[in-house]
């Protein structure tokens, strides 16, 4: 697991002890930003469920200005941090070890252009997310992104409220779904 282009080009990120994460593939990361393309210089991005914070970090080498990464277990937080300061990406960053869904339930305290949803699996955690960003679009800005990584045994159309599923991709044994707000 390495961070594909950007700045921190070529370092490797240390992976979460254990086998409870499900880190992205340079397949799929790449994919995922060639098609963010350029939007991502200057973006704000929300690596949901962080992990590794591959993606995350993967934003910031490319130019976002800003991502906040946050996970529920002390491992993954203290992952997340080292691989910043790995990459020379910190100042840039915030890692919060906290409970995600009840983050998406609070009041917002800034918008986000992109927000990357890829829970543990098979534990209807990325439908419940997304339930509560819909809840809370608030966390969205106004021509952001959500995008959901999961297997595509989990993978069912949602039905909200305030957000719309625009496209769908599949890369082996993973689905990036892509969700914005609804016209309103």
């Amino acid at each position: 697991m390495r961070v594909i282009s950007g700045t921190a080009k070529g370092r490797r990120l240390r992976p979460v002890p254990g086998t409870d994460t499900r880190p992205i593939t340079d397949r799929v990361k790449e994919a995922l930003f060639d098609i963010v393309g350029p939007d991502v210089v200057d973006s704000a991005w929300w690596d949901v469920f962080g992990g590794t914070g591959a993606v995350g970090i993967e934003a910031l080498s490319r130019g976002a200005a800003y991502a906040r990464f946050t996970d529920l277990h002390r491992g993954p937080v203290e992952t997340m941090g080292a691989n910043l300061l790995l990459t020379g990406l910190r100042d840039r960053a915030e890692v919060r070890q906290a409970n995600a869904l009840s983050l998406m339930a609070a009041r917002p305290d800034r918008q986000f252009e992109y927000v990357f949803v890829a829970p543990p699996q098979y534990q209807g955690l990325w439908s419940r997310a997304l339930a509560a960003l819909d809840a809370n679009d608030s966390w969205l800005s106004p021509d952001g992104w959500i995008v959901a990584q999961l297997h595509p045994k989990e993978y069912l159309p949602l039905e909200l409220t305030h957000l719309a599923e625009f496209d769908t991709r599949k890369y082996g044994t993973t689905v990036l779904a892509f969700f914005e707000r609804k016209v309103r």
